[in-house]
């Protein structure tokens, strides 16, 4: 009986399901300009807003609901991209509800993962000072990100403006990465500090 079901109506659903989330999706990035070398490979919808330049690589996944990464996921992936910002993000990376907000550039390597919620922003958001706050967001501080190839980054980790993570580097689940990461590296926690070279682990 539970076969019988499975063909019946939970295949024809996922299928109808699949091909309106690849329509919406490549609507989507059309709309906004995104340029890519194949197209990628969303599981569920991507939320994208690009005023700048962003361009995705061969291969790259987005997954993008609940069901699509067990692990646990709090939210769709989005994108934003400001006026005469950067994004590229190159081939074989893969996403899980991340977060990624572009005001400078974000540069992303080959063959990287993301675990769950991951958020990557090169902006601070908000001024310091309060007195800058009360006359809006024109004074916020930004800066580049850069993130190499086949780097690992942990669940739930946050990449703060100006930070470079060296190839072949990992950070651990829930690190707040606010400095620069040599290549082939540990690194975890918040603040963020070395556990190990990837050599001696």
């Amino acid at each position: 009986m539970k076969r019988i079901i499975k063909l019946i109506i939970i295949v024809p659903y996922r299928a109808l399901k699949n091909s309106y989330y690849f329509v919406y999706n490549f609507l989507m990035l059309r709309i906004n300009a995104v340029s890519f070398n194949s197209m990628p490979k969303i599981n569920g919808k991507l939320l994208i807003v690009n005023n700048g330049s962003c361009h995705l690589g061969d291969n790259v996944i987005f997954n993008s609901s609940l069901e699509s990464n067990l692990v646990g996921l709090y939210k769709q992936s989005t994108i934003a991209v400001k006026k005469n910002a950067k994004l590229i993000i190159k081939n074989d990376t893969g996403f899980s509800g991340v977060s990624i907000f572009c005001e400078s550039s974000i540069e992303i390597g080959k063959f990287c993962n993301f675990g769950g919620n991951v958020a990557i922003w090169d902006t601070d958001f908000h001024p310091i000072d309060y007195k800058l706050r009360r006359k809006g967001f024109e004074s916020t501080k930004t800066a580049p990100i850069i993130i190499g190839d086949d780097v690992f980054i942990g669940a739930n980790s946050i990449i703060l403006k100006g930070v470079t993570i060296g190839d072949r580097s990992i950070i651990g689940a829930g690190s707040v990465v606010t400095k620069n990461i040599p290549n082939d590296e540990i690194w975890a926690g918040n603040p963020i500090k070395k556990i190990r070279n990837i050599e001696s682990y």
